[in-house]
């Protein structure tokens, strides 16, 4: 008992008065008819009078005891459950002698059940004049100091239990992202799309570009990677017939932890046969705006002090034309040489990496260098070169560039998509130039999957795929500044 604060040494104290009591300290099952946002939206435009005449059956509600006042023969304190807090009146002579002294004993943070009828006072206040009093749990730790909450704001992560009770910001926004995921299914299951489920151990690194955490099965002795994407598994069931298919899930990548990044993630990633990168143009600002307005009620946002306008249709630009407008120089230009590429990037002072060796390698840099982040309107970013993009369909036109586009708002990153590469030939041939990139020291290129060209064999019909980012979206919707505010138990280094 050494380690204790004072507080939590009262709290003990209480515990053993209410085991004396033979009072179950952590509870029983309490059944509940309302909670107070029900009761808010019932009663809170009824006056004192009406409340006064009007006939009610038992209300039952639950929660925890934010604050409390009163002495002597009454008191007054604010409970509070998933949706809100109410205020509760508790008197005397309305409860049993042992329900109003476990009242009277009560700390902060302990969670009660109360049955009674709705009133109001004589300062308006929406109240529930309790009758009957349940003690369901006892809470040994103090809360934070009232008006403050939780002033650390890594602390905030590693205890998030104690961020969602203590800071209405933060719980509304889980709840919002709860709403958005829900949402997000609601239009796609609208448009025919499956939910299915692929492994998230994987035997063959793929589906993107990122190193991956490994791991080993012991009984199969063999070594697994977690999945980076889940896009070669949901491709294979376009092959197996079904034409609309998406995943909202969990992937992983070994990477550094950024307010931009966490190395376990939310990704939608959906693929629809006979479509394109267009048509996947058209889902993404079509899913985004019905979010906006299903969640939202606005498509006009602020971020990072910047006013966003996710209104469609989205502004679709060239990766080359883009550069072009920034730097002056002509990647469509079918004369353009690595050479010449090269010694460009280099003028401008970049360092360029041993497995950058081909001019879509240097356009790649020099866009993410020069221009990702001065966009800040929704902004279609296609046309990437087939040198990054191992996965994607050449372009009929000009075949140096690929049928792909990211989406890009206030200079991030939040989705990426493909008219789909469903010739196996040029596939196996993609995952060999990603093999030779390996061995040129590239961690995050590809391997070979074998299985994966047998299914494209069978045949994959004409296809658009696509992957969003929810959680930095959820970041867009809510004004979050860091990817930790999203996710509600984000990976922080172990304290020492």
């Amino acid at each position: 008992m050494e380690h204790l604060s004072e507080q939590e040494r009262v709290r003990r104290a209480k515990l053993k008065e209410l085991e004396n009591l033979n009072i179950d300290a952590f509870g029983k099952r309490f059944d509940r008819n309302s909670n107070t946002i029900k009761l808010i939206e019932k009663y809170n435009d009824k006056t004192k009078e009406e409340l006064a005449e009007l006939a009610q059956e038992p209300i039952k509600i639950a929660g925890r005891i934010m604050t409390k006042r009163g002495k002597g023969k009454a008191g007054f304190a604010h409970i509070m459950d998933q949706y809100g807090q109410i205020q509760i009146y508790v008197r005397k002579d309305n409860l049993t002698e042992q329900e109003f002294d476990i009242f009277d004993k009560s700390d902060l943070g302990d969670i009660i059940g109360v049955i009674g009828t709705i009133m109001k006072t004589n300062m308006g206040e929406l109240t529930l004049k309790v009758d009957e009093y349940i003690h369901l749990t006892k809470a040994l730790r103090p809360l934070p100091e009232k008006w403050h909450g939780l002033k650390d704001i890594e602390e905030r992560y590693r205890r998030r239990y104690v961020d969602l009770l203590t800071n209405e910001e933060t719980r509304n926004t889980f709840i919002l992202r709860s709403l958005i995921l829900q949402k997000i299914r609601e239009y796609l299951n609208q448009k025919d799309f499956l939910e299915v489920e692929t492994p998230i151990l994987h035997s063959i690194l793929g589906g993107g570009a990122a190193r991956p955490f490994e791991t080993h099965h012991n009984t199969l002795d063999m070594p697994f990677y977690l999945r980076i994407a889940p896009e070669l598994y949901l491709k294979r069931l376009l092959v197996g017939g079904l034409e609309g298919v998406y995943e909202l899930g969990r992937n992983f990548r070994n990477e550094g932890i950024s307010i931009k990044h966490n190395p376990e993630f939310t990704m939608l990633e959906l693929y629809q046969a006979y479509g394109d990168m267009e048509s996947m143009m058209d889902l993404t600002e079509d899913l985004v705006n019905y979010l906006c307005e299903t969640v939202l009620n606005t498509t006009t946002l602020t971020y990072n002090d910047k006013t966003i306008e996710l209104k469609k249709p989205w502004k679709r630009l060239h990766m080359a034309d883009a550069v072009k407008e920034k730097l002056g120089i002509d990647f469509k230009d079918t004369d353009m040489t690595y050479a010449f590429a090269r010694q460009f990037a280099t003028d401008k002072g970049l360092d360029i990496p041993a497995h950058y060796t081909g001019v879509g390698h240097i356009l790649e840099l020099l866009f993410e260098t020069f221009v990702e982040e001065d966009i800040i309107q929704p902004t279609f970013i296609y046309g990437h070169p087939v040198e990054i993009s191992p996965l994607a369909k050449k372009n009929a036109k000009d075949p140096r560039f690929t049928d792909r586009f990211e989406v890009f708002i206030d200079g991030r990153e939040y989705g990426n998509a493909f008219t789909e590469l469903n010739n196996p030939i040029d596939q196996k041939e993609r995952f060999e130039a990603q093999l030779k990139e390996k061995d040129l020291g590239n961690q995050e290129a590809g391997e070979m999957d074998l299985d994966y060209i047998e299914a494209l064999e069978y045949g994959m019909p004409p296809a658009g795929g696509l992957g969003l980012g929810i959680d930095r979206f959820i970041m867009l919707f809510t004004n979050s500044r860091s990817i930790r505010d999203v996710i509600l138990f984000p990976h922080m280094r172990q304290k020492k």
